[in-house]
């Protein structure tokens, strides 16, 4: 089936967005440019990280099924957060075979400071927006994320 004259208004935006995916390490503050290279950590690790800057304490399952990643991945990209030093696990004090895991307090400054970066544009291009067409935006946005998932 061939993109409609609609379908081509949207997909010219998508190579364009790239650029701003491709730049996100340059975009990082050096102390935790340094922790992802020395521990050989990607983007899908920073997709934890920025789950956990509510402050509250995640569950690796609660993890996974925001990331749209298996239980194990998700536990193997929390190990290798934990191994880095950016979180703590811990065993849930009411389900002893659940692990919770948490932003360390000492990295939450630089990641929410990456965060914050990464997050500008975005920020800006809803800011302009009327409550209507916001909304809109993000219906699109989150529609087009739950279809990204594997």
């Amino acid at each position: 089936m061939s993109p409609t004259e609609q379908d081509l208004e949207v997909l010219l935006y998508v190579p364009l967005l790239s650029a701003y995916f491709q730049r996100a390490r340059s975009e990082m503050p050096p102390a935790l440019q340094e922790i992802f290279s020395r521990h050989r950590l990607t983007a899908r690790h920073g997709a934890v990280l920025s789950q956990l800057l509510t402050g509250h304490q995640l569950s690796v399952t609660e993890l996974a099924g925001r990331l749209g990643v298996t239980l194990s991945t998700a536990s193997e990209l929390v190990g290798n957060l934990s191994d880095a030093g950016l979180v703590d696990r811990q065993e849930d004090p009411t389900n002893r075979r659940r692990t919770l895991v948490s932003l360390r307090e000492e990295h939450r400054p630089v990641v929410m400071s990456f965060i914050t970066i990464r997050a500008a544009p975005l920020l800006r291009a809803v800011a302009g927006l009327s409550p209507r067409d916001r909304a809109g935006f993000v219906a699109g946005l989150a529609a087009w994320s739950r279809e990204a998932q594997p």
